[in-house]
Order: structure tokens, then C-alpha cells, then sequence
């Protein structure tokens, strides 16, 4: 497929994905009316649902609370490793907070592959899970040394590792680090069993249902956007980003990327294996087995939320890889998903700030969600049961140390940045613009995004972010408004797609 046919795909085949296709859409209740329960988790994606069985586990009474449906977010757009390789991660690890801590991100991780293989095992769940080995390899020379270091830390932390000097994957390479025990699945239809099995214990799912508010310092009021509560003891945010901004000041202390995915169709077998590069830019692959047999899932490409222009570019390099590396017979799916990241790169998992008792996140997983939603529903489960966890110092969210105040710099500078050149870039006095195409102009005296869609009808929006006030962007690949300060993100119409926000944007 030539590069003009691979960009007509694109956009006559918008995103899909996979793990969405191949599953049964839910069809829970919407909060109609107030409650009481022990515990309120707001967000539906992997953290909340498992978080919630577990509690109904112990005893509780749980009630979930999604903006859209469950399981349609992250958890529906991700490469679905479970991995406790992420990346270079425990040598910086070490180096910042120390071994002992490195010591409990390794065992937590570890253990969360074991605890989603076991409840599989014992709950007979059909999700397509396999064992596998993770491979993280690079092309370049100054990175040699760089995994020799992982191996050293991963080995003294318990981590089955070693060194691999060839893939069986036609990539030539100066080196590899493998772990193994490590596994890949369908998060849908684990989740999805999950879902299910919490209800049948008396816990509670409600969708379209989105947290507006929150009151009180325990218990707390809940409160969606047709004005029902939930009074909880206790409240898991568990939205991804953290849809209020206080407390704790999160949206100075997370960033969003976006990263792309496709899934090739190819003639060669695939050896088996997870694979990830250890340089930028990222390509990350594993097997999809599917009803049509197994296809080849691709990964990476990531950017700031909001930055960039031309995005679709990335859904094509993803396709020059696979064909640089298979012979692609088609394209079936195609999407993309979008990660928090913290400052010091560990998640932020337990009480969202000291003197708000019984108040949790779980945010922040630098696309390593798989494993770390299951940490956080683990860590949050001994918080509000037992009061500690023994993972809670590494990934206590109210942590700062020196690379953190350096990356908190950096960060809030960008933002500052965008804030402000957003309101001063000109736009466009005229509505010129083609079908499938979006420009900035000026509306009745207002900076608007304007959308002209395939049958030439005008989509016009306020481009203001309900958030904190910046200036959303076009993104072509995803056709959405993207805010490129705290990745919010919207519709042709407005409506949200992801948070931090939780008003729409104005039509005009």
C-alpha cells in the first residue's frame, strides 16, 4: 500500500478499536435517584471495576459511576500487555527514590500479573489470555549500556531477566533486555466478566452519569449532572484524570500524551512475544488473536495532547513499520488512546491529599495501565479495608522530590506557554473551509472552531477549554477539539470525549 492509498484509508476508515468491536456494548442504569453506599468510585474504566470487586469482595457496598459506558476509555484503547517491564523504569527508579521503593513497584507490578492470571484461572474467564515474554531491545548504541544497567537492578529486585542479543522478530538490534512470566490478553471481556460478577455480589454500575461535583470532608456527596448524589464513606477518583481540581493541584502535577495503534494483517506467522524499543520513537508490537486469526498489533508514535498538526502522519508511520517488517495484506483496525503521565513517572495511587481522609486517586500510568489499574484496585482495596498497603510509600501520591520539582517546572511553563500563545494566534475572519476540514475564525465576535462535516454541514464550537480557559486544537487524525494544556477533549459538537473537563463546549 503506497502512501497516498494508506492516507485515502485513513480517512475513509475512521478509528476503531478492536477490544470495542469484538465485545457486547453494556447497557447499566443511569443514577436516577440518591443513595448511600460505603464506597463511590467515579469512572468506569479498568481501575474502577476492579477496585470494586475487590471491595464487594470484603463486604462493601459499592456504587461505580461512569460519564459514558464502562470500559470504553483507555481501558478500550490500549496494547493490553501485562508487564512489569515499562520501560527503563528501575534503574531511574533506584536512582530517584531509592531500593526499597524500586523493590515495592517491582513486587507490585509483578504481583498484579499473578492476581489478573489466578482470578482467569479460577473464574474460567475467556479473554485470550497467554503468557508471554516481554522484550525491550534498541537500535542504538548509546542505549546498550543503558539495558545492562536494567538487567543489574531488575535482577536484584526479583525480576526474572536476561539478556537477548536477537529477536525472532525480523528487527535487527544492538541488544535486548527479556523479562518473562509476563502476559497478554482482551481487557473488554476480562473486564466485562468482572463487571458482571461485581453486580451479582450487590455492587452498583451506573453510566451515563457524570460527577459534577464534590462536597463535604466525610462522608461525602457525589453529585452527577442531573443533580442525584451519592453520600459515600468513602470515594475512589478513579477517572483517569482527576475531574475536580482540587484538592491537590493535580493538573500541575499530570500531563497527557496521545499514542497511535494499528492492527496489520499479515502473511507470516508471529513468533510470539511482547516487544517495545527502548528510543523514540516508540514501536511496540505483540500478537491479536481474533475470529479471523491472529493479526499484529502496533503501537507508539506519542505526542503531547494538543501539540502537533498533521496527526494522521502517525497512523502511516505505524503502517511503514508493519510493512517494513511484514508482508500487510489490510489494515482491519486502527484508533487511538491517551495516558497521564506524573511528574517522576510512577503513578500517584492512595489518598489525594493528607488531610482529606478516605479521598483516593489512582492516576497517572505512563501507558503501563494494564498492570498498574490492577496495583491501584489492590492498594486502594488494603487502604480502605486494613488502612496500609505494603506498595503505599512508592506510589504515594502526595511524593515530591527533586526530579519531580524539575519536571513540575518544565511542565507548568508549557502550559503557560500554550495558555497564552493560544490566545494570540489570529484566525480567520471568513468561514473558508473544506469538507472534513477545521479551522479557528471568528463567529459573532467569538474564537471558534468551525467543522465543516461530508455533507457541508458547519459544526461551530466556543474554543475555549471548559477546563482552565486554553485554547483547544484541531486534531485531524481523531477529528476532535484537543486542549493542549490539560488534555481535555471534545467533539465536533462539543461534547467530551476526555477529561479533566466537565462542561461541554458552547455551541455557536
Amino acid at each position: 500500500m503506497n502512501q497516498q492509498s494508506k492516507a485515502n484509508y485513513t480517512l475513509q476508515n475512521p478509528p476503531k478499536s478492536f477490544w470495542i468491536a469484538s465485545t457486547p456494548k453494556t447497557d447499566y442504569p443511569t443514577l436516577n435517584e440518591d443513595l448511600k453506599v460505603d464506597v463511590a468510585i467515579i469512572g468506569g474504566g479498568m481501575v474502577g471495576i476492579t477496585a470494586a470487586y475487590l471491595l464487594v469482595e470484603e463486604g462493601m457496598k459499592v456504587a461505580v459511576l461512569e460519564a459514558d459506558r464502562i470500559l470504553l476509555g483507555t481501558t478500550a484503547h490500549t496494547t493490553a500487555k501485562l508487564t512489569s517491564q515499562h520501560g527503563l523504569i528501575y534503574k531511574q527508579l533506584k536512582d530517584q527514590m531509592g531500593s526499597e521503593r524500586a523493590k515495592q513497584y517491582a513486587n507490585a507490578n509483578e504481583t498484579a500479573i499473578k492476581f489478573v492470571a489466578k482470578l482467569i484461572e479460577e473464574k474460567k474467564i475467556d479473554c485470550d489470555f497467554s503468557w508471554q515474554s516481554a522484550y525491550i531491545y534498541t537500535q542504538a548504541n548509546e542505549y546498550i549500556q543503558k539495558l545492562h544497567d536494567e538487567l543489574t537492578v531488575a535482577e536484584e529486585l526479583g525480576i526474572r531477566a536476561a539478556d537477548q542479543s536477537e529477536l525472532e522478530i525480523p528487527i535487527p538490534i544492538k541488544g535486548a533486555l527479556r523479562f518473562d512470566n509476563q502476559a497478554q490478553f482482551h481487557p473488554r471481556k476480562y473486564l466485562l466478566a468482572l463487571a458482571k460478577m461485581l453486580e451479582d455480589k450487590g455492587g452498583l454500575i451506573f453510566e451515563q452519569s457524570r460527577v459534577v461535583d464534590l462536597q463535604g470532608e466525610g462522608p461525602y456527596d457525589v453529585i452527577t449532572l442531573k443533580g442525584k448524589k451519592i453520600t459515600a464513606s468513602h470515594v475512589i477518583m478513579s477517572s483517569h484524570y482527576p475531574c475536580h481540581n482540587f484538592p491537590g493541584l493535580y493538573f500541575s502535577r499530570l500531563y497527557t500524551e496521545r499514542a497511535y495503534a494499528v492492527v496489520a494483517k499479515v502473511k507470516e506467522p508471529f513468533p510470539g512475544g511482547m516487544y517495545i524499543n527502548a528510543e523514540t520513537p516508540t514501536r511496540s508490537l505483540r500478537s491479536l488473536p481474533t475470529e479471523d486469526g491472529e493479526r499484529v498489533l502496533i503501537v507508539g508514535e506519542k505526542h503531547k495532547t494538543g501539540h502537533g498538526e498533521n496527526l494522521v502522519q502517525h497512523y502511516l508511520n505505524l503502517m511503514d513499520f508493519a510493512e517494513e517488517l511484514f508482508t500487510v495484506e489490510d489494515f482491519p483496525y486502527r484508533w487511538s488512546t491517551q495516558d497521564c503521565t506524573t511528574l517522576d513517572d510512577i503513578p500517584y495511587i492512595g489518598q489525594m491529599t493528607s488531610d482529606r481522609p478516605n479521598l483516593y486517586i489512582a492516576s497517572g500510568f505512563r501507558k503501563w495501565g494494564m498492570t498498574h489499574s490492577t496495583v491501584s484496585g489492590l492498594i486502594l482495596r488494603d487502604l480502605i479495608v486494613k488502612g496500609e498497603s505494603p506498595w503505599q510509600e512508592v506510589y504515594h501520591p502526595s511524593r515530591f522530590n527533586s526530579s519531580s520539582a524539575v519536571e513540575f517546572v518544565v511542565q507548568n511553563t508549557d502550559v503557560g506557554i500554550n495558555f497564552v500563545s493560544g490566545k494570540l494566534k489570529p484566525v480567520q475572519d471568513e468561514l473558508t473551509v473544506n469538507p472534513g476540514e477545521a479551522i479557528v475564525a471568528d463567529v459573532k465576535g467569538h474564537r471558534a472552531g468551525v467543522y465543516k462535516d461530508s455533507e457541508n454541514q458547519l459544526h461551530i464550537v466556543d474554543s475555549t477549554c471548559t477546563h482552565m480557559g486554553c485554547e483547544v486544537q484541531w486534531n485531524d487524525a481523531e477529528h476532535s477539539w484537543d486542549c493542549p494544556c490539560h488534555g481535555s477533549r471534545f467533539t465536533i459538537d462539543g461534547k467530551i470525549v476526555e477529561g479533566p473537563a466537565m462542561k461541554e463546549l458552547e455551541t455557536i
